[in-house]
């Protein structure tokens, strides 16, 4: 298999640094194998893509949100657990959290945009379980969020 960090790279992204969290909580908790990814933003080195889906965002534009999200998941399985992303066992679960009205029907598809780019970075590796659900709004007025489980 190719280096997932190759493999990240033909997507058009480099690991980024974790930002720090801006609340009383760790981005990381482990726990034996698991790892407790805190919930991610959709947020790169230009700030937090902020948008509501159904209203001024559509389901592609999200999915490139939910996107950044597993980057910056990925980025804090790096750098905050010490893990190289060739030692991941799995992507065991994640749960996506998109901003939308309440008419928006699509949150699973807007999920796929993290859940491809871990299988294409990860391989079998990458394949979850997961949850996506809409919530009237989030932090900084994020797009979307992502947490995860991951064994290692």
């Amino acid at each position: 298999m190719t280096d997932p960090i190759e493999k990240l790279r033909e997507y058009g992204y480099e690991l980024p640094a974790p930002k720090a969290p801006v609340a009383s909580y760790v981005p990381v908790s482990r726990s034996g194998n698991l790892l407790y990814i805190s919930g991610q933003l959709s947020s790169n080195d230009q700030g937090v893509v902020q948008g509501l889906l159904g209203d001024n965002m559509n389901v592609v534009q999200g999915g490139n949100a939910a996107e950044l999200c597993a980057v910056n998941i990925l980025a804090q399985v790096v750098h905050m657990a010490g893990v190289p992303l060739h030692e991941v066992k799995r992507i065991v679960k994640l749960t996506v959290l998109v901003a939308s009205t309440p008419e928006f029907f699509e949150h699973h598809l807007v999920a796929n945009g993290a859940s491809n780019l871990l299988v294409g970075v990860l391989g079998d590796k990458g394949k979850h379980a997961r949850a996506a659900f809409g919530v009237a709004a989030l932090p900084f007025g994020a797009a979307v969020e992502i947490e995860a489980v991951v064994e290692v």
